[in-house]
């Protein structure tokens, strides 16, 4: 199995309008009750939208097509560039996971979770190659472990990352990437600080976005 990251970006003075578009993420019902999704959720964060799904069934009948998912969201959409054809959706890219799925059963909750949260940052540009060898060096080191369902994807120096609470830690299953040892004994001496771009009042670091909808197969 597999999680998608996806980000899209509404049409200035029509995002209420999208938000409504979606159906309270009715759509995607179908895909978790047959067991192709484990998880499908949209979060909000001023005119960007970001699609999280987890895929058991990776056929094309388990495929995350968020166009034809969200057809009445279409043209509340922007166009995004890079293409010779129009997107509205692109993918995100996994910077960064404590833990990943082997299958479905190691990858279902135990436990209910109580919530299922976004949030959002940004990396100073000239820092985000370094963010990315820090963290892939982490996560594939196992130098230790953390959230089991946390993930942190990335487009452009846009920061996403999905967190469930309670947290559970497990030490991950798949053999580790890396034989080196590189990661900082003291994580802090990698210096995280440097590599965020301040918020307006000052914050560093991720601050949580809005929630639209959350499923999980329970």
């Amino acid at each position: 199995m597999k999680r998608v990251i996806m980000r899209a970006q509404l049409l200035e003075g029509l995002e209420s309008e999208g938000v409504s578009a979606l159906n309270d993420g009715e759509r995607a019902l179908p895909y978790i009750r047959s067991g192709r999704w484990m998880t499908a959720a949209v979060f909000k964060w001023e005119r960007n939208l970001f699609l999280y799904v987890e895929c058991i069934d990776e056929s094309e009948e388990g495929a995350v097509n968020p166009e034809s998912l969200f057809p009445e969201l279409h043209s509340h959409l922007a166009d995004w560039p890079g293409h010779q054809t129009p997107r509205k959706w692109v993918p995100m890219i996994d910077v960064f996971h404590f833990n990943a799925p082997a299958n479905a059963e190691h990858w279902r909750r135990k436990e209910k979770v109580e919530r299922r949260v976004g949030r959002v940052a940004h990396l100073k540009p000239e820092m985000m190659s370094s963010y990315i060898y820090y963290h892939y060096q982490l996560q594939e080191e196992h130098a230790f472990f953390g959230p089991k369902y946390e993930i942190i994807a990335m487009s452009e120096n846009l920061l996403f990352g999905y967190q469930e609470f309670p947290a559970v830690v497990e030490e991950p299953v798949l053999p580790r990437k890396l034989a080196t040892s590189g990661t900082p004994a003291n994580w802090g001496d990698s210096r995280m600080d440097l590599h965020f771009q301040p918020w307006e009042d000052g914050h560093l670091y991720f601050k949580p976005v809005e929630t639209v909808f959350a499923y999980y197969d329970e």
